[in-house]
């Protein structure tokens, strides 16, 4: 299409007007820009749609008037659809996609969903678990507008929002002889088999809490599977490290787990709300955002009955 539809705005507003002048002051541009674009729709069409009269302004053609039929249909059906796409932007009412790192989607992203449908009933969430890689990507591709994750390795086109911090800790099954312990050093967990959570970035992320202690881990099992990696420890001789939340103390068979704080000062790991920087969240984005944070400031994050006693 060789026309565009400011052409047509300018059009419209100088046949209205009648005046050249009178157009270009309304539309705040200069007149010869106006002439220009006129001139260029009756190029394009090879119509002429105005007579120019010295002293008496504009007149439509007879061309011109069957022309501003047209295009005053176009010109309103294009505002329509700039109001219609700038309340997409500022409505509650519709869906939000959001995104949920893997092993945090079963211990927040039901709460969360619950609560935030309560306070916001016009907004439908729908949503995506996927590893943090993934969840980039989706972001950066428009696929969700925000995602639950981690604060792992993140791409620098990303916004990032902390919601809470969780230190790492050790996961041993009740009778692994270090449960008695009440703190563990990673220079002896690294004598031990462990289950590694086998996930982009995750994996990385608690090996890397071994090699600052100089140590390497001993890994076993390897597991994309949260509830998998707790039965292994809770069924062998294996620990693990987790920086998940746990709001059980059991395994999925019934076994029973113990954490363990460690003995070397761990940088917490940060849970954060992500989206994509410098892009305008729409209105049902910045209510579930502005929930999430009210959601973490006032829960516990599950650490379970032995909290306390472990710290």
């Amino acid at each position: 299409m060789a026309f565009t539809l400011k052409q047509l705005r300018y059009f419209v507003a100088a046949a209205e007007t009648g005046s050249l002048t009178a157009a270009a002051e309304s539309l705040h541009i200069a007149q010869p820009s106006l002439s220009a674009a006129i001139g260029q729709l009756e190029e394009h069409f090879g119509l002429q749609l105005f007579l120019r009269h010295r002293a008496r302004g504009l007149s439509l053609t007879p061309s011109g008037r069957d022309f501003l039929a047209d295009a005053r249909r176009l010109v309103d059906h294009a505002e329509e659809i700039e109001l219609g796409a700038r309340n997409l932007g500022e409505s509650l009412e519709g869906v939000l996609q959001v995104g949920c790192f893997t092993t945090l989607a079963p211990v927040f992203l039901p709460r969360l969903l619950q609560g935030f449908a309560k306070d916001t009933p016009a907004t439908t969430v729908e949503f995506r678990e996927a590893p943090l890689d993934v969840l980039q990507a989706d972001l950066l591709a428009g696929t969700c507008e925000v995602a639950l994750t981690y604060d792992l390795d993140l791409s620098n086109r990303l916004d990032k929002v902390l919601l809470a911090e969780v230190p790492p800790y050790a996961l041993l099954a009740a009778s692994h002889p270090l449960a008695k312990r009440r703190r563990l050093d990673l220079r002896v967990l690294a004598q031990e088999p462990m289950v590694l959570l086998d996930l982009p970035h995750s994996r990385e992320y608690f090996r890397s809490i071994f090699l600052a202690a100089g140590v390497e881990p001993n890994v076993r099992h390897r597991t994309r599977n949260v509830e998998m990696l707790r039965g292994l420890v809770a069924n062998g001789d294996c620990f693990s490290l987790l920086s998940v939340p746990a709001l059980s103390e059991r395994s999925y068979d019934g076994r029973p787990l113990v954490r363990r704080p460690l003995v070397q000062p761990v940088p917490p790991a940060q849970i954060i709300l992500a989206s994509v920087r410098d892009a305008r969240l729409s209105r049902r984005a910045e209510a579930f955002a502005a929930y999430c944070l009210h959601f973490f400031r006032d829960q516990p994050l599950g650490q379970g009955r032995d909290r306390n006693r472990d710290a």
